[in-house]
């Protein structure tokens, strides 16, 4: 028989307390893909409020060039 196991449930990095800043460059990396493209929130494991807002950063840090908009 199979062991099923309790997976562990992904904690948002911002509302342990942690800010986001779109100069924070290798933070926020982990928050896109390969290919440049944001993550979605079931995969990063960020609340609502706080994946908009990771989102607003990262466009930020592209459109002044800290990060790409392809790779």
């Amino acid at each position: 028989m199979a062991e099923f196991y309790k997976k562990k449930k992904k904690v948002c990095y911002m509302c342990t307390g942690k800010d986001i800043d779109y100069k924070d460059v290798d933070i926020l990396k982990k928050y896109i893909n390969d290919k440049g493209k944001i993550l979605p929130r079931r995969v990063t494991g960020a609340c609502a409020k706080h994946q908009r807002c990771i989102a607003e950063q990262i466009k930020k840090a592209r459109a002044i060039a800290l990060l790409p908009y392809t790779k």
